[in-house]
């Protein structure tokens, strides 16, 4: 079962594969902005995958499309909503609430 620690909280849990970054924070109290109600509308979903990168499935042109526009981000941003697990990864949730 895949594990997911959530930045900054500290905060790790077991995930199920197909799992997104979202649901599971809001499934374990970790503190996360989604005002588009995870639809891939917004983004202050946006997290940066600081280990495991491979284990997230890879963005669709939406997704991407959303990230482009964010001033901070990296070669490793993310929307929560759209982060699909495969393997253990750990995130920092940038727009924390």
């Amino acid at each position: 079962m895949p594990k997911v620690r959530f930045l900054p909280s500290g905060i790790e849990v077991n995930a199920r594969e197909g799992e997104t970054l979202l649901d599971l924070a809001l499934a374990n109290d970790v503190s996360i902005q989604h005002a588009c109600g995870g639809f891939c509308a917004c983004t202050t979903c946006h997290c940066e995958v600081l280990s495991g990168f491979e284990n997230i499935e890879k963005p669709d042109d939406d997704e991407s499309e959303r990230l482009e526009v964010l001033e901070n981000r990296t070669e490793h941003s993310r929307l929560a909503c759209q982060s699909k697990i495969k393997g253990d990864v750990t995130v920092r949730v940038v727009n924390f609430e």
